[in-house]
């Protein structure tokens, strides 16, 4: 069973794709732990597997996508047994999700008042003018000027800053338990970024709510999170606290994308972690990063690791910290 203290647990999670390609085996033994009040960096290149893992968790993986096994405990329940009804009791309301484009998350052809409204009447009832109100004080709260005006505006005449804030608007409406951002900030230059990220981080800490922060951005998981784990080729590496993923990086992924961070008055070559990501349909055999890794052994190239705590709150998955 979970600890009191977690709020959301994924357990040896697997979600593989069928194309006509193959079977792409996108999440191979999925491990994250997620507690409550916490904020929980999501890091990896662009193809780890940091959005199907977001997806799984939503139960929002459609064919030719399946999720074939594992748990993920929320708040004391296996999200994976329950019904389509019961599940969508709990997205958004208790699991909400800030997806990654906000244009994209927004349909063009209806007014910003009125998709805020319709996810409100998902889960309540309300009269015209309490629903109107309701709409404007969330407005509000993102920090979106005049919202009486907004309210009749479509998705186009939004920038993409404003976009996001009305994403993020529909997301805390019921103030979640937990909030997934993929990436919220990606597509944004960097001062609204931080005016983003600013606002989360408020709102949190208003709400109480924990938050799964996707991003391939170390820098900005190091300014938001308080936990980081680190994905590569659809399983997690390594986990532990931001402080220390810094200090003391065990995987030499981890290590990697640490030394692939630009330093202020840096000059020359950048470091770059040799090869690229493998092919999910044909993944290689034993570790998935040993083809790259600087200190792969035999053993790497035949047995995947087992993830080991290491000490307190820091696990990893890698044979030089496997006994024997």
């Amino acid at each position: 069973m979970s600890s009191k203290n977690t709020l959301l647990e994924v357990r040896n999670l697997k979600t593989y794709f069928y194309t006509y390609r193959g079977v792409v085996k996108a999440l191979e033994g999925v491990n994250l732990k997620l507690g409550y009040n916490e904020i929980m960096g999501l890091v990896g290149e662009t193809g780890s597997g940091k959005s199907v893992t977001a997806l799984s968790i939503m139960r929002l993986i459609n064919p030719p996508g399946k999720i074939l096994s594992g748990e993920i405990i929320f708040d004391g329940r296996d999200l994976l047994k329950l019904s389509k009804e019961e599940m969508r009791e709990i997205r958004g309301k208790e699991i909400s999700m800030i997806f990654q484009e906000p244009r994209a998350a927004l349909n063009p052809v209806m007014r910003v008042g009125d998709q805020i409204a319709e996810a409100i009447e998902t889960h309540e009832k309300l009269k015209k003018e309490e629903l109107k109100n309701a709409v404007i004080d969330l407005l509000k709260k993102v920090g979106l000027p005049d919202p009486d005006r907004l309210i009749n505006q479509y998705p186009h005449e939004l920038s993409g800053g404003m976009a996001q804030r009305v994403v993020i608007a529909m997301a805390i409406a019921f103030k979640p338990k937990l909030l997934i951002a993929d990436e919220p900030t990606s597509s944004l230059d960097v001062t609204i970024q931080a005016q983003i990220l600013d606002l989360l981080e408020d709102l949190v800490s208003e709400m109480g709510s924990s938050v799964l922060f996707i991003t391939h951005n170390l820098g900005v998981a190091a300014e938001l999170c308080n936990k980081i784990s680190v994905m590569y080729a659809g399983t997690v590496v390594e986990s532990c606290d931001t402080y220390t993923i810094f200090d003391d990086p065990l995987h030499p992924y981890t290590v990697g994308l640490i030394k692939a961070v630009p330093k202020m008055g840096q000059r020359g070559e950048l470091y770059v972690i040799e090869g690229e990501l493998p092919d999910l349909v044909n993944p290689p055999p034993g570790c998935r990063f040993h083809p790259r890794c600087p200190k792969a052994m035999e053993i790497c190239k035949r047995t995947p690791p087992k993830t080991i705590e290491i000490k307190p709150g820091h696990v990893v998955a890698c044979h030089l910290y496997n006994e024997g």
